[in-house]
Formats: structure tokens, sequence, C-alpha cells
């Protein structure tokens, strides 16, 4: 009966995406004071700030909301031109890992810092889905200053999600795979073979640098998306799993075959126990760890060897599954903790589990059965209730902190809002098309904040004015705060967001770092003043030392660079005033400019192919005489006799 409405399911879908087609309602869902609502006057700031994945461009955007305004691009997982991320000498490091130079992922979700399960937004963490990794950005100067992968895991999807008081960043592993050194084995050989994995990065909490502290091993199912426990519920962590069939080949069929699959329920703080009593097993594995440091401006890799391990198998009371209907996507628990909910995708219902229940299932021994020895919870035993007929194809649930939960339906294309308590669905609202992710500002926390929902839609035929063969991706602000739900903007996203976190602007913006003292910089190359500026050469090195401040280069004109030569060029910006970063590009390099921000230093490094004279400029608008801030560098053939010399502006 679950393939039959499964399949009705898609057909609708298809009936509502056809060309020309809406969802009822559309036409009238917008009321006259939406643009009231979202109107941010000109000078005045948005009320929260909304941190939002960039899926397959490895990025963040920053949002401002209600506006819907894209205030910044931040660049994670992938080299970025506008400012030099992965180009400059300095911030290469940052994108190594096992695998070599990765300049590239796919960063799926967002995580806010929290204290006490609310927001204290010092740092957002993104998860990079290709090459597993976490990245940590520093909400103070919105730059990435870390990011460590992940070993023993594929396909990083169900991250970065952190417990109440930031101590771990959890990440499960999407794909399980063979691991250690016996890895070339059939793959037929799935389910004696293969293993998931639980990672739980450790966050210092002052500083926020990470570490890999343990993991847990588990079964070869796929784990999809996660929440930590919290309040009542501290202490534990709930993931959505799928393919609990183990199946290898054709997972559309072969990991839908059962009616239930499970939420793997984890509780941490036995885990931790475990490892202070050193019952962890320490293996070989190697993972990079690359950390940002804002006194030097520069970037440094590890290479770490091993990870330390616990085997639930083995310590039993750490590892418990609960039913969980059907293919589950989102796992989700409520503001005081003590309801999980999980949004089977392939299912007509929306299970809310109990925490309390699960505790006294626990205690009571109340399975059905195990898995390899930990065991599975008795469905009825854990569940508070059902959702009945929320729609199509639940995905995920947000909250508002007034008791009432959201869930997205997929191919429904709708919002349900229901009541926790009774499970009663009180109002639903189109969405405009195929709904993913939530976010409802402090939504996965202790203390929502009611008043907006912004839904990820993955199409928005008829949407936009059309742009080719691929569209923008749609985001839509709603207002929450009454009875019934409000659309009250459309605004098209950077790349393909999936998740997003909102916290309210009050908590950051006047902690903004503005510039970095000049009297503090510890690079290497940093100067600290026009009149350390030189060229140096060592060997078929080049070292140029370079100051800008409006509106010069020092030196500006460079001879006695041959073919051949590495060229490294050292760029201190001398301003110490807020938003005057300075540009450097030479023409003809192969890679991207550098951005510099005020009294930073970044190096590009540049290899010329050929004689020439070529000319470099800055290429940030900064004065009114911003095209005169401009060089030339000559470039001799190979052994050349020129001489090195530069100007700085001296008068001859």
């Amino acid at each position: 009966m679950e393939k039959k409405v499964w399949l009705l399911a898609i057909g609708l879908t298809a009936v509502a995406l056809a060309p020309g087609c809406k969802p009822k309602g559309a036409q009238t869902a917008i009321t006259g004071d939406a643009a009231s609502k979202v109107y941010v006057a000109p000078g005045n700031h948005d009320e929260f700030y909304n941190i939002v994945s960039g899926g397959f461009n490895g990025q963040m955007s920053v949002v401002g909301l209600p506006s819907g305004r894209v205030l910044k691009i931040l660049p994670v997982f992938s080299v970025n031109p506008e400012n030099g991320w992965g180009y400059s000498e300095e911030s290469k490091p940052m994108l190594n890992t096992s695998q070599g130079f990765v300049p590239w992922d796919d960063l799926h979700h967002i995580a806010i810092s929290t204290t006490n399960a609310e927001h204290d937004a010092r740092w957002a963490f993104g998860n990079a889905n290709n090459t597993p990794r976490i990245a940590r950005v520093d909400l103070n100067t919105f730059k990435t200053v870390e990011i460590i992968e992940i070993p023993n895991s594929a396909g990083n999807h169900s991250s970065p999600f952190i417990t109440q008081n930031t101590e771990y960043v959890v990440a499960g592993t999407r794909f399980s795979v063979p691991v250690g050194e016996n890895n070339d084995v059939s793959i037929d050989s799935y389910k004696e073979n293969f293993k998931g994995y639980i990672s739980f990065i450790g966050v210092n909490p002052e500083s926020g640098e990470m570490n890999l502290s343990f993991q847990i091993e588990a079964p070869p199912f796929n784990f999809d998306l996660a929440r930590a426990g919290k309040n009542k519920s501290h202490g534990w962590f709930f993931f959505s799993t799928y393919n609990t069939e183990m199946a290898h080949t054709l997972l559309e069929v072969n990991a839908s075959q059962k009616d239930k699959d499970f939420i793997m329920a984890v509780n941490w703080k036995k885990a931790e126990e475990y490892v202070k009593a050193g019952q962890g097993t320490k293996k070989k594995a190697k993972y990079v760890h690359n950390k940002w440091n804002e006194e030097t401006h520069s970037a440094t890799s590890t290479m770490m060897e091993d990870v330390l391990t616990l085997d639930p198998t083995v310590l039993k009371d750490i590892v418990y599954f609960i039913p969980c209907p059907k293919s589950p996507h989102g796992t989700d628990t409520d503001p005081t903790g003590e309801f999980i909910v999980g949004s089977g995708k392939l299912a007509a219902i929306i299970p809310v589990f109990s925490f309390t229940k699960m505790l006294a299932a626990i205690e009571s021994k109340d399975f059905e059965g195990d898995i390899n020895g930990m065991p599975v919870l008795k469905y009825e035993s854990v569940l508070h209730g059902e959702v009945v007929k929320p729609g199509l194809g639940p995905l995920h649930t947000e909250f508002d902190g007034k008791g009432f939960a959201y869930t997205s339906m997929f191919v429904s294309s709708e919002i349900v809002k229901w009541n926790i308590e009774t499970l009663e669905v009180v109002d639903r609202v189109p969405t405009y098309y195929s709904v993913g992710h939530l976010s409802v500002p402090g939504g996965p926390t202790g203390k929502p904040h009611g008043k907006y929902m912004v839904a990820y839609n993955k199409i928005t035929k008829d949407r936009y004015l059309p742009t080719g063969p691929e569209l923008a991706h749609s985001a839509q602000l709603y207002d929450i705060s009454g009875d019934k739900m409000q659309l009250l903007l459309d605004f098209p996203t950077i790349g393909e967001p999936h998740y997003a976190e909102a916290f309210p602007a009050s908590l950051i913006k006047d902690r903004q770092v503005k510039f970095y003292p000049i009297e503090k910089n510890q690079s290497p190359y940093a100067l600290k003043g026009v009149a350390d500026a030189r060229v140096e050469r060592k060997g078929n090195e080049v070292h140029v030392y370079m100051t800008s401040i409006r509106s010069n280069f020092r030196p500006d004109n460079i001879e006695g660079v041959n073919v051949g030569d590495e060229v490294y060029f050292h760029v201190t910006n001398l301003e110490q005033d807020w938003d005057v970063p300075h540009g450097f590009a030479i023409k003809g390099a192969n890679t991207a400019e550098l951005l510099i921000m005020p009294g930073e230093t970044s190096t590009l490094k540049w290899v010329p192919d050929r004689t020439g004279v070529f000319p470099f400029y800055c290429t940030d608008f900064c004065s009114a005489l911003h095209q005169e801030m401009q060089g030339y560098l000559r470039v001799s053939p190979k052994g050349s006799s020129t001489t090195l010399k530069f100007s700085t502006g001296e008068v001859e």
C-alpha cells in the first residue's frame, strides 16, 4: 500500500510542476501587507543574520532577514577568485586533505554555536559532503578559520550537528565503506566488510579549536541527518538512518523494502565515560587538520595519524535503535528536548517519539530485537504519537517555541504546522516548489524566535525571469507570528542551499572586526610602513615586499625578474580604517587576485613564462585615485644579467 501511495505522490508532483500549472492558492498567497513586513528602510539593519549553505558551490552566504538581501559570500571549501581564497599562499593550506589539495566541496548544512541550547553565534560550522570535512567560520570576522578532515567516512551528509553547549560537532557517514588496510574488497561483501562511523569532534569552549575526540563504529547503514538532544535529553544524539536493508545497488528499490528503518540514539555522555576510562581503541587513520592564524594571517596544515574508536557491540549501553517509518530523512528534537520527530519520506504519517518513554524502555529492556547486540526498542513503547495525513514526502521539522512544529512536504510542495502535544494539524501553506529544509531563527535551539520561517525550495519554474536551462533556487519567507502562516517574500539564492540557521543580529553586529592592527601583524612578510618596501632575490625566487595604501603600491616599478622565476608578492595593506581593502592582480597570472584586508598581509605566487613588461593594479575600488594605483614589472629572458632593481616613489 505504501508503494502505491508513493507512486501516486510522484504523479501528483509531475502534475503540480507541469508548465503553466501552479498549486492551488498560488495567486493569492501573498497579501497586501507583505511588502511592509519585509521592508528594511535605507540605512536600517535587518533583524536577523541568516547563514545559508551553498550546496554544490562549497560556500556559505550571509543573508539578512526579513529583507532577503545577500550581504556576503563566504568561501569555505571552494577556491574563490573574488578574494583569493585558496589562491593566496597563506590560504592554500586550508584546502589540504589526505587526498591532496581539494579546492571544492558540497556544503549542505550549517550549525551555529550554542550555549545552554541557545545561539551564542560565536562560530558557524559547515560540512563538506564529498571529501568529508568540517569547517569552522569565525563570526567576528566572517572568515573560515579551521577545517578538519574526517577519516573512515564517505559522504559527510549527516553533519555538522552540535551539542547544546557546543561540546561536540557530530558527523555521521552517508555512505558506509570498507575502512582500514583491508579496504580492497568485493562490493558484494557489503554486509560483511562495510562500516559506518559516527565522529565526535570536540570544540574548545574558549578558542573554538576542534579535535577529533572519538568515533563510534556503526552498522553499514546510510546515515542521513541528525540532531542533538537538548535540555532534558542533553547527553544524547539522534541520527536518521536508511538502507537498513544494507543494499549496495539500485537503492531506489532495494533500500525501500522494509516498513521501517531506524533512528539511532547515541548516549554520548556514556561514550565520554568509556573514553575517560580508556575503553577506546586507537586505530591508524590519516586525516588533515588545517588552522588559520589571525596573528600571522596564514594557515598551517597538519597530517594526523590515528583516531580513537569505540565499538558499541562491546560497549553495549551507548547505542539504541528506534524503529521509524520509512526511509527517514530529517530527525529533529523540539525545544524542550522531550520530543524526537522522525520524517519518513516514504511514510504517510510523522512519528513523534518521547525521550521519557525511551529512557523507560531502556530501563525495562523493552526491546523487540537487536542489531549485532545493540538493542532495538519497541516502536509503540517509545512513541508519543503520529501526525496523521500531514502531506506527501515529509522531510524536515523546525519549531517556533510556542508549542508548534513545521514540517516540509517535498512531494506535495507545502509546509504543515502541527501541535507538538496533540499532534493536530492546524495550518498548511503551499511552497513553490518541492520544498527541502525549513529554517526558523533559533529553530533548532531551546529558544526559537517564532517570527519568521524560510523555506528552501528545489524548483522555481515560473517564479523568476528565466536564465537558460538552470534556474535559481528559491527561498521563501513566511510570517509565522500568528495562527496562520503567511508568505511574505520570494528571493533567489546562491548555489543550492540545503539548510540555514538564523539568529538575532544583535548577538554579533557590534563585535565585528573592522581592521587588523598593523602593530599586531606577525606575518613573516609583514611591513610596518612604506619605508620597508623592497625586493629580494633568493636563487630563482624573487620576493617582493609590497605595501598598499590609498592610492599607491610600493614598490611600483620592478626590474630584474627572469622567465621561470618564482615571484612572490607579499602585500601588506597599511590601512587602519574599516572597509578599506586593497586588491592586487598582475597581467598574465594564472591564479586569482588578492583581496587584502586593512592591516593584513597576503601573498600571490606568479611564475612568468614570457618576457615583457607586465602591469599590476589594485582590483578593489579604494579612492578617487584608484585607477592610478598601479605599477609595472619587467620580465627578462631566463639567465639574463638584468639587474634587480625597484622604485618606491622616491624622486630621482
